[in-house]
């Protein structure tokens, strides 16, 4: 059998990090970029095109045995093109939609009985959800990006005005925290997760993660690993997807779903013996999926974010004779503040020690300190 040629819609840096277990196991990889300079265009074969333009994507395809993509953005009726072109498409349109659309998701969770918050489908009038609630565009939004809290009805007038489509409404929970679950899944529906991570959010943006999460009990562990295996099976998953989650209490609360490898998952790299990017080429070539225990304790990754520097070589000098420990990732970005130009992982036993390097290096990186 001949390896595979798998090409990925999209060049950022989830495909720019697919690439390198791509390269291991000999897999031709090559991805469809908007322009030459996109972060995985960088450094593996690219084919230049508009993700949005049919004959330019399957003009792409034609010389790949399997398509995957890096973000949500193309259109199903893309997809579905790939798909009567013969070629394998994970994952498919029918599983992709849970993560393009989020009212479509909510129906789903409902469906399976799994937590959701109080949501509607709002075009207009007056809200069943009491206020302060969180009006989000169904599609298209990432990072906090399309995601607003109200506070009254006026203000949702407004939104809905302003933006002229439809909203998904949800009661904005007073959440003890935020995790996701990554979770894998193949063809042959061999499925695996990997222990839950919490994610530290500020503005929207995940800033860090620690896995495991520091406290949970075993048993609620359990039960969000158990769910995303359940949403996975249910929505015919082929791939890795994210599974992100509302902690309150000893409860959780589903909040959204990523089919695709996920911000929260980049500690897998370092953490885990098989990473989420590794995984994800497995389940899409329907190749047995590989273990997902943690070669240590804990590992600790930090969202390095741009800010004052533009230059992210030279930190390496101090910090990597400060923490030999440290691993780090560029995506080659241009630096702009508040853009996710990089991440490091570092892996061990002591959480504080962990997350007080961790947090030094992203501050150094991005110029918050300078020491």
């Amino acid at each position: 059998m001949s390896f595979p040629r798998v090409g990925v819609i999209g060049a950022g840096q989830l495909a720019r990090m697919m690439a390198v277990p791509a390269n291991d196991l000999g897999i031709h990889f090559s991805v469809f970029a908007a322009i030459p300079h996109d972060s995985a265009a960088q450094t593996s074969p690219y084919v230049l095109g508009d993700y949005t333009n049919v004959s330019e994507v399957l003009a792409f395809a034609a010389n790949c045995d399997v398509i995957t993509f890096e973000h949500e953005l193309v259109p199903q009726s893309i997809i579905k093109e790939l798909e009567k072109s013969g070629k394998k498409v994970y994952p498919r349109a029918e599983s992709f939609i849970y993560s393009q659309d989020k009212l479509v998701m909510r129906e789903k969770m409902a469906e399976l009985n799994l937590p959701n918050p109080a949501w509607q489908r709002y075009d207009g009038g007056a809200s069943k959800i009491a206020f302060p609630l969180v009006a989000k565009v169904p599609s298209g939004g990432y990072d906090g990006r399309g995601v607003y809290v109200i506070d009254s009805q006026s203000e949702l007038d407004e939104l809905h005005r302003t933006i002229n489509r439809t909203l998904l409404l949800e009661a904005k929970l007073n959440f003890d925290y935020e995790i996701s679950v990554m979770v894998a899944r193949s063809p042959h529906e061999q499925a695996a997760t990997w222990p839950a991570t919490l994610t530290v959010q500020a503005d929207g943006i995940c800033t860090q993660t620690i896995t495991p999460i520091p406290e949970i009990s075993e048993e609620l562990a359990i039960s969000v690993q158990s769910a995303a295996l359940k949403i996975a099976q249910a929505i015919n998953l082929v791939g890795v997807m994210a599974v992100e989650i509302f902690i309150v209490g000893d409860n959780f609360v589903i909040n959204e779903l990523a089919l695709r490898p996920h911000n929260s998952g980049h500690w897998t790299i370092e953490g885990s013996r098989t990473s989420q990017f590794e995984q994800h080429l497995r389940a899409i070539l329907d190749l047995p999926l590989g273990s997902t225990e943690m070669v240590a304790p804990i590992a600790v990754m930090g969202n390095v974010l741009g800010g004052e520097k533009a230059d992210m070589y030279r930190p390496y000098l101090h910090l990597m004779a400060r923490t030999p420990a440290l691993k780090f990732h560029q995506y080659g970005k241009e630096v702009k503040p508040g853009r996710k130009i990089g991440h490091v992982t570092m892996t061990g036993e002591d959480l504080l020690e962990l997350r007080t390097e961790v947090s030094h290096a992203v501050d150094y990186m991005s110029g918050v300190i300078d020491e």
